[in-house]
């Protein structure tokens, strides 16, 4: 951060995420593609979230992709960064995708950022320099001085001459500018049919001077399938894992629903207990907070509470969830298994699977479901109750700055 630069206007960021990224190909837009257990384009997200000056992010998609890309944040950001995004279609060019997501901000935002969604390993500090460049400079980018030999060479391959490298720049994003100079950038493009690579060239094509700030080695573009490769081995380089370990079982009687992973299954008998006595919940909010080293479910839900009388589970495995965040990490994987002799519950167990993922914003396929029995022996194959196991991989979630 600049030293002595005044407080941030209300900022928001463009990611323009209109293309298909055709030199991957992958048989979907890039920025949809998981990265150490995350799509792409969540990431790229996250990093500008989670800084409380981002009042909006701004996401322009793909025509086709719109509503999935909606559905795709949503099952992955927590709900007070969802209520940030601003959702709007892209355009032909990286330019048009830009100008959609700038007319999406609302008119109060002041500062605003492009940021490319197929890079996201930016850090909080290289947008903070960019923020602050802005508000300092009127219009800045973030970019790496240029380390390599440059050669300028012939279409045949034969080298025509080194370029010397001495004052040149690699440019990265963000790029950020005061709004009444980007808009004027655009306005001018407009009139002079002009077509930029990105949003400094705009600006510069107006007589609008750009700053360079500081970008860094790690915030590069993914562009091909190895520099995926890469960005994941350094994400896992840096992620701290926990791993936790949960258990929960309870009784069947008369006069009970069976819930069982937030869905009801159709039983004689239910599962006694002060909540609904979901133990499959349950046994994932113990291995939650066990990876955490918070103690169990007993403890933040006691059972004589009587807000939690009758409770549905799903809420307070969303809870658990919330202390996940908060703790900075996301869940990697959960294994579930449910001992249980009567009922069949194969039926059931892909419903289970997608309340169980959405309450810890993962994909369903993060969380596996088995059903087994014990060959009638025990508790549980006298059909007296129904127990649940849960292993559970957490991730931190950002790793170092």
């Amino acid at each position: 951060m600049l030293d002595n630069t005044p407080p941030l206007p209300p900022a928001g960021v463009v990611i323009p995420a209109g293309g298909f990224g055709l030199r991957f190909g992958a048989s979907c837009p890039k920025q949809f593609l998981e990265l150490a257990g995350l799509p792409m384009l969540v990431r790229t997200c996250r990093a500008f979230l989670d800084l409380e000056s981002i009042r909006w992010v701004a996401v322009a998609a793909p025509t086709d992709y719109l509503q999935h890309t909606n559905d795709l944040l949503r099952l992955h950001l927590a709900p007070d960064h969802m209520a940030r995004m601003l959702f709007t279609v892209g355009g032909v060019t990286r330019q048009d995708s830009v100008r959609a997501g700038l007319n999406a901000l609302p008119a109060a935002i002041e500062l605003v950022l492009v940021h490319d969604a197929a890079r996201p390993l930016v850090d909080q500090a290289i947008i903070l320099r960019c923020l602050h460049g802005a508000v300092r400079f009127g219009a800045v980018i973030a970019a790496t001085p240029v380390k390599d030999t440059l050669k300028k060479v012939a279409d045949s391959g034969l080298i025509r001459e080194t370029v010397n490298r001495t004052s040149l720049w690699q440019a990265q994003t963000p790029q950020a500018a005061q709004r009444g100079l980007l808009d004027r950038a655009f306005a001018e493009a407009d009139r002079n049919q002009f077509v930029g690579t990105d949003e400094a060239s705009l600006l510069e094509a107006a007589g609008i001077p750009v700053q360079v700030v500081e970008g860094g080695e790690r915030n590069f573009k993914i562009t091909r399938p190895e520099d995926l490769q890469v960005a994941a081995a350094l994400l896992t380089e840096e992620q701290e894992m926990k791993i936790g370990h949960g258990f929960d079982a309870h009784r069947l009687v008369s006069g009970r629903k069976l819930i069982l992973g937030g869905v009801e299954v159709d039983f004689e008998l239910g599962l006694d207990g002060h909540s609904d006595a979901d133990v499959v919940a349950h046994a994932l909010i113990d291995a939650l907070l066990g990876g955490l080293g918070a103690g169990d479910i007993g403890r933040h839900f006691p059972d004589s509470d009587p807000q939690y009388k009758g409770i549905d589970s799903l809420l307070l495995l969303a809870h658990a969830q919330q202390l996940v965040e908060a703790q900075g990490y996301v869940l990697g994987n959960a294994d579930l298994t449910i001992v249980c002799q009567r009922p069949k519950l194969a039926p059931h167990l892909a419903g289970m699977q997608i309340n169980l993922a959405r309450c810890c914003k993962v994909a369903p396929a993060a969380v596996n479901i088995k059903a087994t029995t014990t060959e009638n022996m025990g508790y549980t194959g006298r059909g007296e109750g129904i127990a649940a196991h849960a292993v559970v991989l957490l991730r931190s979630e950002h790793g170092r700055k």
